[in-house]
């Protein structure tokens, strides 16, 4: 079987770390590809060397048997594969050797056990939700989807006002720092730390959350995924932030954008002794007594 590797190059990577990877993989006997940023990295840091047809620079050159991209890294490095892909149709796997991650949520301890499974073909599919976002930015995105979120943020001191509409309806007029739409999928990064509820990915619908609202009446608001967002903004400034997961644009006063789930999804590799909520007692330390019990 053939996989797609992806990780971004790290400056503080210790070459004991990429050798347990490397080795995992010679000991699956998984084929494999790997971009050319990590490809030169690892280069640098172990006595491997890659033959030509063993990189890639874009997603077109991934071979066409490839059967699973594995993300090597944290969250932001599973979102970056993400868009790396675009409309290459390759489900996704992530290995965390980063710090919290709810998408990349394989241990790295457990990485032989979890290619060996990739391998043999013990797992199933998992599909997720993209938003899809159109509107004012200063200059338009290449990939303007959002496997987490869109964030409208304020750019300098003064507060913004958002205006937020559900098919056409106002629903809330938000004067703070901005605005969320979430995934269900990004319900457990950004949305979470500002008062998002946690959605379990199969739910079938998006979440709109202010962030840091001067009325504090203001709260998260869960709506369908069928429906459109509409998004008018209002600043003090010139400028304004505008964030598709971790690539941030700039948009100016008055600009509009209209969020929707995209008609394309990404299909994560569901490894079976691995569930979601599994993964949240573990990441949320749900359960652990932390009393002190000498007392």
């Amino acid at each position: 079987m053939q996989i797609a590797l992806y990780s971004r190059p790290r400056p503080n990577v210790r070459s004991e770390e990429l050798d347990r990877l490397f080795v995992a993989l010679a000991e699956s006997g998984l084929s494999f590809q790997l971009n050319e940023a990590f490809a030169c990295q690892a280069e640098s840091l172990l006595p491997l060397r890659f033959r030509a047809e063993q990189r890639y620079a874009e997603a077109s050159e991934i071979a066409a048997d490839t059967a699973v991209m594995v993300a090597y890294g944290g969250d932001g490095t599973f979102l970056e594969a993400v868009r790396l892909l675009n409309d290459r149709t390759l489900p996704i796997v992530g290995i965390n050797s980063g710090r919290l991650g709810f998408l990349a949520n394989i241990n790295r301890q457990d990485m032989g056990r979890a290619f060996e499974e990739i391998k043999n073909g013990h797992y199933t599919l998992e599909k997720r939700s993209l938003l899809q976002v159109e509107g004012d930015f200063c200059c338009e995105p290449d990939y303007p989807y959002a496997f987490n979120e869109l964030t409208i943020q304020r750019q300098g001191a003064s507060m913004i006002m958002t205006e937020v509409f559900v098919d056409g309806e106002l629903i809330a007029t938000c004067h703070g720092d901005g605005m969320l739409v979430s995934t269900p999928s990004g319900s457990t990064a950004y949305s979470l730390s500002v008062g998002g509820p946690i959605v379990a990915p199969q739910c079938h619908c998006l979440i709109v959350s202010p962030i840091a609202p001067h009325n504090l009446t203001m709260r998260p608001v869960v709506i369908p995924d069928r429906s459109v967002i509409t998004l008018k903004v209002h600043s003090r400034e010139k400028y304004f932030y505008v964030s598709l997961d971790n690539q941030n644009y700039s948009a100016e006063d008055g600009a509009f954008f209209s969020v929707s789930c995209a008609p394309k999804a990404v299909f994560l590799v569901h490894l079976k002794n691995i569930s979601f909520y599994e993964t949240l007692r573990n990441k949320m330390m749900w359960g652990m007594d932390n009393r002190d019990v000498t007392r």
